[in-house]
């Protein structure tokens, strides 16, 4: 484990509420048709490795535990494995789970009074009486290790269109401001009966989604929509709230000065978070208010993008893979991930073929390969009409684009099979 914002010493302080932000596990993701599960596993290990020596007391999850609706036996034991391992290494630790976009809720929170014995927590839908919201249910008192309530947290799973109160469909879906002002309205309630709940104590607030702002990363995070809109503004969590811990964005971020804050996910999900300095956020209440610090976790496995910029020539492709420091008797599923972006200098059927021939030679996963064509830039021209080519003309020029090299004679004797039935 390495890294501290801001150099900041995290070491308890006095009888101090310790509390560990994460998100976005997404267990049971498959990369180009790689399994991560033996690296969830390795990364749970070291979570509990900070549990343990952070002696925290509270871990809150917020959302995107499963990749995916359906997630597999191994995925479901993997997860709780886990939450019994954290409870063990730290007997004193509660832990609060909200849902994601990806996850089943349904399915997230059926063991629900088995995860209770060991005070776990899951809101993955929105708790009512009646036709009213049961705010109630959704707070969370938080202990310290001598059991005395320090703060709580307002635990809100990720939110549909269907759970904010008083909102029109069918005259407001296309506008969508009606959605923000709904979810500013439903914000405001929890806040408010928050307030009322908590006894001036601290309150975290949880959530799922994406704030004006922030920054996302491509590949791996799904746009989520509430009733149409895909960001809702920060200000819909009122400063009743002390700290908004959020998932859905994997690069660990800070918005309004750091009061609402995205953890991160535990490790790269595509080649967009290669950068990303993957870990958790660690808080302290106290007497003296709220701190939180970034904890780096070390990813279980390398990821190589190369170049790393731009894009590359085979030749210099087969010179860089000779220079990586690899371990031969790694098990695969622990082996570095490749990405790869290359020049196009021939057809991309031959050149994707020669890079995957070439990397079987290497104890490398190969995590996806892009050939990249360059094109010079010329003045735009009107398009033709149909009437001053031909078919075949353009199946030519297509084949270059795409290509970036001539058709040879058996492309244009397929063409001309395909275009006349043969």
């Amino acid at each position: 484990m390495t890294g501290v914002d801001n150099g900041e010493d995290v070491g308890a302080k006095g009888n101090a509420l310790r509390v560990l932000h994460t998100a976005d596990w997404h267990i049971g993701q498959t990369l180009n048709g790689w399994s991560r599960h033996e690296e969830h596993r390795i990364w749970f290990e070291r979570l509990g490795d900070v549990i343990e020596q952070q002696a925290v007391d509270v871990l809150i999850v917020a959302g995107d535990i499963y990749d995916g609706i359906n997630p597999s036996g191994e995925s479901q034991k993997l997860l709780y494995s886990a939450l019994r391992s954290f409870k063990d290494r730290r007997p004193e630790l509660c832990t609060v789970i909200t849902s994601g976009n990806h996850d089943p809720t349904v399915r997230l929170e059926a063991p629900g009074p088995i995860l209770a014995s060991l005070d776990v927590h899951v809101i993955a839908t929105m708790r009512h009486i009646a036709d009213a919201i049961d705010y109630a249910q959704h707070m969370i008192p938080l202990c310290d290790a001598s059991g005395t309530v320090r703060a709580w947290v307002c635990a809100i799973p990720f939110l549909r269109a269907a759970d904010l109160p008083g909102l029109s469909f069918a005259a407001d879906e296309k506008r969508g401001s009606p959605i923000v002002e709904a979810a500013r309205r439903f914000h405001a309630d929890m806040a408010e009966a928050a307030l009322a709940h908590a006894g001036g104590l601290p309150i975290l607030a949880m959530g799922h989604l994406h704030c004006h702002g922030a920054t996302e990363s491509e590949g791996a995070e799904r746009r989520i929509l509430i009733g149409g809109e895909h960001a809702l503004s920060e200000d819909v969590f009122p400063e009743a709230f002390d700290y908004v811990a959020l998932g859905h964005l994997h690069r660990p971020q800070n918005l309004d000065g750091g009061r609402i804050r995205y953890s991160g996910s535990c490790f790269p999900l595509s080649a967009a978070e290669i950068s990303y300095d993957h870990g958790v956020t660690l808080i302290d209440i106290d007497a003296e208010g709220l701190r939180k610090h970034h904890l780096s976790i070390e990813r279980p496995v390398e990821m190589i993008r190369l170049p790393a910029q731009g894009a590359m020539t085979f030749e210099a492709f087969e010179v860089a893979l000779e220079q990586i420091a690899l371990q031969e008797d790694l098990p695969k599923s622990l082996r570095p991930f490749v990405y790869v972006n290359l020049q196009a200098t021939g057809p991309a059927s031959v050149l994707l073929a020669d890079v995957e021939k070439l990397l079987a030679k290497y104890p490398l996963r190969t995590a996806g390969v892009r050939v990249q064509r360059l094109t010079e830039q010329s003045e735009q021209t009107a398009p033709i009409s149909l009437a001053e080519t031909t078919p075949e003309e353009l199946f030519r020029k297509a084949f270059e684009s795409v290509n970036a090299t001539t058709p040879d004679e058996q492309h244009i004797s397929a063409f001309r099979d395909a275009a006349t039935g043969a």
